[in-house]
């Protein structure tokens, strides 16, 4: 009896050594911009980005090369 339960306690600890190895390292949380750091409207889809982030073009601000190529969007 007392090696059966030397034998779970052994499969449980393996278990839980395996598990613990394939989580890997916890998600890295995104960071918020600063408090001081000012928040634009892409001109295309509306998203709000930071303003060092944005790309402009013809005094309009898109949050991508893509949607600054595309234009305006429909209002």
């Amino acid at each position: 009896m007392g090696k059966v339960l030397v034998l779970i306690v052994l499969v449980i600890a393996a278990v839980w050594l395996v598990r613990r190895a394939l989580a890997g390292k916890p998600p890295v949380v995104a960071q918020k911009p600063p408090i001081d750091a000012e928040l634009v409207s892409c001109a295309r889809c509306g998203v709000h980005l930071p303003r060092a982030e944005a790309r402009m073009q013809s005094e309009r601000l898109y949050c991508s090369e893509e949607h600054a190529r595309l234009g305006p969007g429909k209002s």
